[in-house]
Order: structure tokens, then C-alpha cells, then sequence
């Protein structure tokens, strides 16, 4: 089951993908939010289709994809939580989660042109995935209970302009990451349930080439070890999305020349979908 957020930006209508067919969602609920998965959303729309309450979407492969979660309040992101990418970047692997923001502005759907901002230079690509936040959490007794707060997983890129990020940060990471469209999301949210986050093979190409070809078995801290330890120190609200950190193979690693103006990124995950953004320079 597919959790989708179709039509043009700001006007998303819920939808459903289920054996191949887009369902309409909005007989179950108005928007694919924290609200909605708060409040049981994920059952309700499984009992829904099984009651065949939803009807077909007309013309759904023609509309754009949003983002699958509407207005997060929050985008907390895990930095350097994959052993090879913390030794490409030149830095010894974390001994705690390195935790960073993007304002929440930044989520765009999973093909949505990805703006470079003025006088960047260094934009980078970081395919990543996303876990997003079903239930309260805070102050978990235990990494193995925090599963159970993950309403479903989709695909992130966190989109960075290393200058900002290294260079004019202050020692922290979010000015280069929080420029206008560094944050797409989706194309689906497929429940937590379906997935098993531990061995997902990520990848990402530039221009066709390949670049990053990992899996989420190479991460330093498991997405339950994050959603854990986020819990100890601030509270995790339904719709907050955690990008979880991403594999070797950007071009902050010297390998690979960064982002222009015109450049085509795309980026998977096993069983969570694809996504495809051109780069534009700022207007």
C-alpha cells in the first residue's frame, strides 16, 4: 500500500495506490497528515480498500506527486550516520547521532525542480531515507519500542550547499540545508509495517551516472537506535520527519564535481520509489 499526495503544490489531494490502481482517500480523510496518521490513518484507509469505500482516481498517473506528508512541523536530519561516508567526508565515525534541522519549508514533491540558491557553487545530492513519525515519542524506554512510534518510510534527499553548511555555518549544519526546495520528499509513504528499514539498498545517479550505491545495513546508528535516542533530549510529534542519513558517494568526497544549473539528480530506495529533479539557478 501506497500513501500519495497528487495534484498540483498546495493543492495535494490524498490518494492510495493498492495492486496497481489509485484509489481516491478522501472519503477517509481530507489530508495525509500528522493528524491523520495520529489518528489511526494507516488502518483506516487498509479498511477502506478492503471494503472497497474508495473509488478509482481518474487520471491519477497524469498528476504531478507532492510530497507524501503535508506540512511537517518538523525535518530532523542524522549527519554522517553511514560508516563510508563518514570516512569520505574525512571524520571518524560518530560516537553519538550528529543532529542537524532543515526548516520544514524546504519539502517539495519527489519531482519538483530543486533551486540553487544565489552564488551557490557546492550543491549536493544525498539520497537518504526518510522515516516518518506516527505517534508521540518521548523519553522511550528503549530502541526497541521506538518502531512502534514510525507511521512509514519514503525516500529524502537532503539536498546541501556544502559553503553555507562548512564554511558560513557557525559550527552548525542547517544554513546549508535549509534553502528553498533542499528537501524532496516521496513519491509514496508505504507504512512501516511493509518495510523492514534495516537492509534497503539506497542509489543515486547525476546526469545518468551512477553515484551513491549503498544499503541502510551500512548505517552507524539504526533508525531505531535514532528515533530512541531523539526521544531523550525532544519530543517526536506525529508527521515529523527524520532523514536518517546518507551513503558514500557525493560530491563533498572530491570524486565528483557538484551540482549546475540544467543537472538531472535521481535517487531510489528498494521498495520506497523514485525520484527525478533538474536543478535551476535562483531567479
Amino acid at each position: 500500500m501506497e500513501l500519495l499526495r497528487l495534484g498540483p503544490a498546495g493543492q495535494e489531494r490524498p490518494a492510495v495506490r493498492h495492486e496497481g490502481a489509485v484509489h481516491d482517500l478522501s472519503p477517509v480523510t481530507t489530508e495525509i497528515d500528522g493528524a491523520f496518521l495520529a489518528a489511526g490513518g494507516v488502518e483506516r484507509t487498509r479498511a477502506a480498500l478492503r471494503e472497497g469505500g474508495l473509488p478509482l482516481l481518474d487520471g491519477a498517473e497524469a498528476l504531478r506527486t507532492g510530497p507524501p506528508i503535508a506540512r511537517p512541523a518538523a525535518v530532523i536530519c542524522i549527519g554522517q550516520n553511514y560508516a563510508a561516508h563518514a570516512a569520505e567526508s574525512g571524520n571518524a565515525p560518530p560516537e553519538q547521532p550528529i543532529v542537524f534541522f532543515k526548516h520544514p519549508n524546504t519539502v517539495v514533491g519527489p519531482d519538483d525542480p530543486v533551486t540553487i540558491p544565489r552564488g551557490g557553487t557546492t550543491t549536493d545530492w544525498e539520497v537518504e531515507l526518510a522515516a516518518v513519525i506516527g505517534r508521540r515519542a518521548q523519553y522511550l524506554g528503549s530502541a526497541e519500542e521506538a518502531l512502534g512510534h514510525v507511521a512509514g518510510y519514503t525516500v529524502g534527499n537532503d539536498v546541501s550547499e556544502r559553503r553555507l553548511q562548512m564554511d558560513l555555518s557557525g559550527g552548525q549544519w542547517s544554513k546549508g540545508k535549509s534553502c528553498a526546495t533542499f528537501c524532496p520528499l516521496g513519491p509514496a509513504l508505504i507504512p512501516a509495517d511493509e518495510v523492514d528499514p534495516h537492509g534497503l539498498g539506497l542509489r543515486s545517479w547525476v546526469n545518468g551516472e551512477p553515484r551513491q550505491d549503498s544499503t541502510t545495513g551500512d548505517m552507524i546508528f539504526s533508525v531505531a537506535q535514532i528515533v530512541f535516542d531523539l526521544s531523550r533530549y525532544l519530543v517526536l510529534e506525529p508527521g515529523d520527519v527524520i532523514l536518517t542519513g546518507t551513503p558514500e558517494g557525493v560530491a563533498l568526497s572530491g570524486r565528483f564535481p557538484y551540482l549546475t544549473a540544467g543537472d538531472v539528480m535521481e535517487l531510489e530506495i528498494d521498495g520506497l520509489g523514485r525520484q527525478r529533479q533538474r536543478l535551476v539557478a535562483a531567479s
